[in-house]
């Protein structure tokens, strides 16, 4: 298994890399290779600049600017983030990153008539985890739609493998957490990672086909 693992945080002494620090163990338990990105350590630039943009389907140039992240994507048959989420979403570092790394014939090809939609690019990668914290309730973010959860399982799951393993584990009510709620937390994304691990990976689907 080649396992990226993308992490942003700010501060490195958070519940979210303790999290993440779970995550890694289980990978490395199981003789995964791991590719860590952790987006803030990294000083990663998440601002979509205007020359990106404007050459934003001009491939394979439109690598470039992060061509290690492509490069990280291509390699990767599992794929995990780990991260707060912040106004019933994700930290603006990594919407950014998804803005700038998931590109035109790297994460999706683009639509070669009209009236047809993007196919996807990632159908190589047959594991998908999302763990992240929540200062909101279960309640509330459901009422509110959930958008983090909904566009990395959903949105991102769409383009990886048709019958892509996946793994979810959220503690919610953060900022009134305890030892025992954080401990629990630790060992249920544990249980996820080795479920995720164990199971047998789909066949990928050929590169550009939708999931059903």
């Amino acid at each position: 298994m080649h396992a990226l693992v993308i992490y942003c945080h700010p501060r490195p002494e958070s519940f979210t890399a303790a999290v993440r620090d779970v995550v890694l163990d289980r990978l490395r338990a199981a003789g995964a290779e791991v590719r860590l990105v952790d987006l803030y350590a990294r000083g990663f630039q998440p601002a979509l600049t205007a020359a990106e943009h404007e050459g934003y389907e001009d491939c394979p140039a439109n690598r470039a600017p992060v061509e290690q992240d492509c490069a990280d994507l291509e390699w990767a048959d599992a794929l995990i983030f780990v991260y707060p989420t912040w106004w019933y979403g994700l930290p603006a570092m990594l919407k950014g990153w998804l803005d700038r790394a998931f590109l035109p014939d790297v994460a999706f090809i683009m639509p070669r008539a009209e009236g047809q939609t993007i196919r996807p690019g990632l159908t190589h990668i047959t594991r998908l985890g999302v763990f992240t914290t929540c200062g909101a309730s279960r309640l509330l973010t459901w009422f509110v739609g959930a958008p983090g959860r909904r566009t990395l399982m959903r949105g991102i799951g769409v383009i990886l493998a048709r019958r892509r393993r996946t793994a979810f584990a959220a503690h919610y009510l953060m900022d009134s957490s305890t030892a025992e709620s954080r401990a629990k937390h630790l060992a249920l994304v544990a249980r996820r990672m080795d479920r995720l691990i164990a199971a047998r990976a789909p066949r990928p689907a050929p590169r550009g086909e939708m999931p059903a």
